[in-house]
């Protein structure tokens, strides 16, 4: 119990997680992401089909819990599109109570995640992953703005699908209004940011787009399409109704659920540390803040949160540097739902979208990407392989599938290190030494490197076609990893040598390499178990009396 009670403290809130604070520009950050968050919010809330309730609420709670307790000081939670995708399933499944249930599970699994330790794990994921996965998300967010970029309505789940949409619905009814304010939007917050990084242009431009939308329509014109009406007020918490008979079920979806928010908010923080200067998370304390915004959700009624690279994104490029612009944002969210609901309802969706592709441009780091493309054809690989799945798959499926692509050419890299040569006996000069051995029909190979799947096949399955020699002195000092199928191929390799009349020595065998042989049979594969010796010279010594076919004692090798 002490030791849970030492790392509960550990996971706590600290006071210095607000030294950071900059309250002028961290308020700023706060009302931008709060604007960029409110139609997200709703959005989401609906696509899940639970309702914009349901997603406004997840943006306050989930938000604010979050900010509190979180591994990052600048990282913005909410509902998100990935989520969104999970959960349409399990609403129509077992409904809006399910839904609920599955966030509770989930929580208490991330809770059990962030105790036990396991957000550290993401520290073994490759930085070309984490860069193509940050490529592929900005491909997304951009082109999950072109409805509203092209006034267009048009709805689909996979973001190529809905892009398509958009483009053959805006060339058939064509109208710039939208794109141009889109663009506009874009193009002088990206403009503005290399000249004056501090200046809250965002805010300003959806401001003006905001003020000329309203005159547009006075002058007669047709505006452009806003958010519109948004509910006012958060319901009174309550447990939701769990059915039972159901549970098991419900329990395999919040596998998926926590999996996804763990992966998603993890990566969302490492990508946070990328664009923000001075900033590290501790993926534990992330954990838990999420686990206990996923618990306090549902309890008003709010879907499963994740951390948002999106809204994120936009709190750093908005000047945040602590915890009080996310907190901020979700009271800011808190307000608009109890007072200014219908203010905030004449903000136009294309000058939002504008403030997004701005996003998803700044994102994309080129200083980042160039030198990892150059880097190695593996590394070049697994970004474009990472981001190409981000964008035509899913988001876990593609991190699944970088790591794959990682793990693949890391092995391959490895495997290349693995060499099998016939080298002098030391350090010396003994060219003299190898040709009488030579002479003598012996000869003594050392293998280098790893021994395993990667690496067995192509040089020992040559060793064993080795001609005009009558004994092998395998020198195993600088192995450096074996496993099962290295040894099998190693035992096979002997096996061959052996039927053709070939003896086999094997020396400076290491002890945990020596366990793993013999529980695969290795040895007993020699002609003799004696056959093993902890030196290359008594190898070589017990080489020549098989060479010459002098008579010996087998137990006189030693092991």
């Amino acid at each position: 119990m002490s030791a849970l009670t030492a790392r509960v403290r550990q996971l706590a809130p600290r006071r210095e997680d607000w030294s950071p604070a900059r309250p002028r520009r961290d308020l700023t950050a706060g009302v931008m992401v709060a604007l960029v968050a409110l139609p997200l919010a709703l959005g989401f809330g609906v696509s899940s089909g639970v309702g914009a309730g349901a997603g406004i609420v997840t943006a306050i709670v989930a938000g604010a819990v979050a900010a509190v307790f979180g591994g990052s000081h600048v990282q913005v939670s909410g509902p998100t599109g990935a989520m969104t995708v999970v959960l349409i399933p399990i609403v129509a499944a077992h409904g809006a109570d399910g839904v609920l249930v599955v966030g509770l599970l989930a929580g208490l699994m991330l809770l059990a995640l962030a105790v036990t330790g396991a957000g550290r794990a993401i520290r073994y994921v490759p930085v070309p992953v984490i860069e193509g996965f940050t490529a592929g998300i900005a491909v997304i967010i951009a082109l999950q703005q072109l409805p509203a970029a092209l006034g267009v309505d048009v709805h689909a789940e996979r973001i190529l699908v809905l892009t398509g949409d958009a483009v053959r619905a805006w060339v058939a009814a064509p109208d710039p209004a939208a794109p141009v304010t889109a663009l506009a939007v874009a193009a002088v917050i990206v403009a503005l940011a290399r000249v004056r990084a501090g200046f809250p242009a965002a805010l300003v431009l959806v401001a003006l787009a905001t003020g000329a939308n309203a005159l547009l329509g006075r002058g007669g014109e047709r505006p452009l399409e806003t958010i519109g009406a948004i509910p006012s007020g958060l319901p009174a918490p309550r447990l939701p109704s769990v059915p039972w008979g159901d549970l098991d079920t419900l329990l395999l979806a919040a596998v998926a659920v926590a999996a996804l928010g763990a992966l998603e908010s993890l990566l969302s923080a490492t990508v946070a540390d990328a664009m923000s200067v001075g900033q590290r998370h501790d993926p534990d304390r992330e954990l838990l803040g999420q686990g206990l915004a996923n618990v306090a959700s549902p309890l008003f009624g709010g879907i499963p949160a994740t951390a948002a690279i999106a809204r994120t994104a936009v709190n750093i490029r908005s000047g945040a540097g602590s915890r009080l612009a996310a907190l901020s944002h979700a009271l800011l969210l808190l307000i608009v739902v109890l007072a200014a609901a219908r203010w905030v309802g004449h903000i136009p969706l294309a000058a939002l979208a504008g403030v997004l592709i701005a996003t998803a441009v700044q994102m994309v780091r080129v200083s980042s990407l160039a030198p990892l493309l150059r880097a190695t054809r593996g590394d070049a690989a697994t970004l474009l392989v990472t981001a190409v799945a981000t964008v035509a798959l899913d988001l876990v499926l593609a991190v699944i599938i970088g790591l794959a692509a990682a793990g693949f050419f890391a092995l391959r890299q490895t495997a290349t290190t693995a060499r099998l040569e016939e080298v002098p006996l030391d350090d010396g000069d003994h060219l003299d030494e190898e040709r009488r051995l030579l002479d003598e029909h012996i000869v003594a190979y050392r293998l280098d490197g790893p021994l395993f799947f990667a690496a067995a096949h192509d040089f020992l399955l040559d060793l064993a076609e080795v001609r005009q020699v009558r004994v092998v002195v395998l020198r195993m000092s600088r192995l450096t990893t074996i496993d099962a199928t290295g040894a099998h191929v190693l035992a096979d390799t002997i096996e061959r040598l052996e039927r053709r009349g070939v003896t086999v020595l094997l020396s400076g065998i290491r002890p945990a390499h020596l366990t793993v042989l013999e529980r695969l049979g290795v040895p007993s594969r020699l002609a003799h178990e004696r056959h093993v010796f902890a030196t290359t010279p008594e190898a070589i010594a017990h080489a020549r009396l098989h060479s010459a076919r002098v008579a010996h004692d087998a137990d006189a090798s030693t092991r």
